[in-house]
Order: structure tokens, then C-alpha cells, then sequence
């Protein structure tokens, strides 16, 4: 089985189509560059584009959904493996151990926490995977410059911009996969102006 990446993105219906275009661009090229899927277990949304872009390049789609979504039918029951979990928090920590590497996709308050708490496991050593932020036309610019501030005035030691490479555009996303120390070696954050 191919190694998994765990994708976090936004799960609303209602977004530009350009979001949902993205997602299934990153569903496929995650295919042609031999990743599996680990994600939130969502038939809606970016959560769904991605998921059926994997599994129709013929990819393993490993969802992780609690029970209370599986109950509203919320799920992608045409994942390879569909694991309900009891917990959002349950939900993270499956997804965190099946997980090779972590990209965030533009998504809401659910996707900012899952991007923040694997930067914090990663910050304080407790795991040591690539994780990408596709930044999407910008999307995450007020939050890069927000953790440029907190590196300024130090609430974060130098570094915070080591944990994580950025990608404006799908194809920059691999090669920022290939190894965990990549970031230090190679900085790939720049100043937003």
C-alpha cells in the first residue's frame, strides 16, 4: 500500500468551485506521486473532492470519521477502509499514526486546528513528519504573517517557519514531501509582504 497523506481542508458546500478544482487537482497528483489518502472520512466539500479524486486515479482512501457524522451521512462509504472513531480528538490521533506527511488545504476553524496542533507535535518533538501548507491564492497569508509576529516578538523561538514548507501551487506540494528535515536545510518561508 502507498504511504498515506493526511489531508485537512474544509468540508462546506458552499465555496467557490475554484476550491473544489484544487482539491481534486491535489487528489490526483497525489496519486501519480504514489500517496494514499488519510482524511477526515467527508463525502462534502474540499473533504469530499479530494477523496473521490484519489480514489478515481485508483488510490487508497482511508477515512476516519466520528460517530456522530457517520449518523448525519456525512461519510465516504466508497473509502477503502472507513474507521469510526468516538471523538474529534480520537479522529486526530488515528489520522497523526496511519499519516507519512500532513497537508492543509484552505479550509475553516476544524482545518486551522488540525494545521496548528500537528505544528505544535512537531515543534515540541513529538513527531517528526513534513508537514505542507497549500496556500491556495493567498489563503493562508494573514496566518503566515501571524507566526512571522510570534517568532518577532518571541511567543515561538526561531524556527516556527522551519516546521512547515508552503505552497502556492499544487506542484510545488511534492517536493516539499520528500523528507522531514527539508525545511531547515532548504527555508522555503518567505516574508508575506
Amino acid at each position: 500500500m502507498a504511504k498515506l497523506l493526511c489531508v485537512y481542508c474544509g468540508s462546506s458546500r458552499h465555496l467557490d468551485p475554484g476550491y473544489y478544482a484544487a482539491a481534486e487537482a491535489v487528489g490526483r497528483a497525489m496519486v501519480a506521486h504514489g500517496w494514499g489518502l488519510v482524511y477526515g472520512g467527508g463525502n462534502v466539500g474540499m473533504m469530499g473532492s479530494v477523496a473521490q479524486a484519489v480514489k478515481a486515479a485508483g488510490g487508497h482512501v482511508v477515512g476516519v470519521i466520528p460517530d456522530f457524522m457517520l449518523e448525519r451521512e456525512l461519510a465516504y462509504h466508497e473509502a477503502h477502509e472507513l474507521i469510526t472513531v468516538g471523538s474529534m480528538r480520537e479522529r486526530k490521533r488515528v489520522m497523526e499514526e496511519r499519516a507519512s506527511a500532513f497537508l492543509a488545504l484552505p479550509g475553516g476553524i476544524g482545518t486551522l486546528e488540525e494545521l496548528t496542533e500537528i505544528m505544535t507535535l512537531r515543534y515540541i518533538g513529538r513527531i517528526d513528519k513534513p508537514i505542507v501548507v497549500f496556500n491556495q491564492g493567498g489563503f493562508y497569508d494573514d496566518l503566515l504573517r501571524l507566526f512571522e509576529r510570534m517568532t518577532r516578538e518571541r511567543f515561538k523561538s526561531a524556527g516556527l517557519q522551519d516546521l512547515i514548507g508552503v505552497a502556492g501551487e499544487v506542484r510545488e506540494i511534492w517536493p516539499l514531501l520528500s523528507e522531514p528535515g527539508a525545511f531547515e536545510s532548504d527555508p522555503i518561508w518567505r516574508p508575506i509582504p
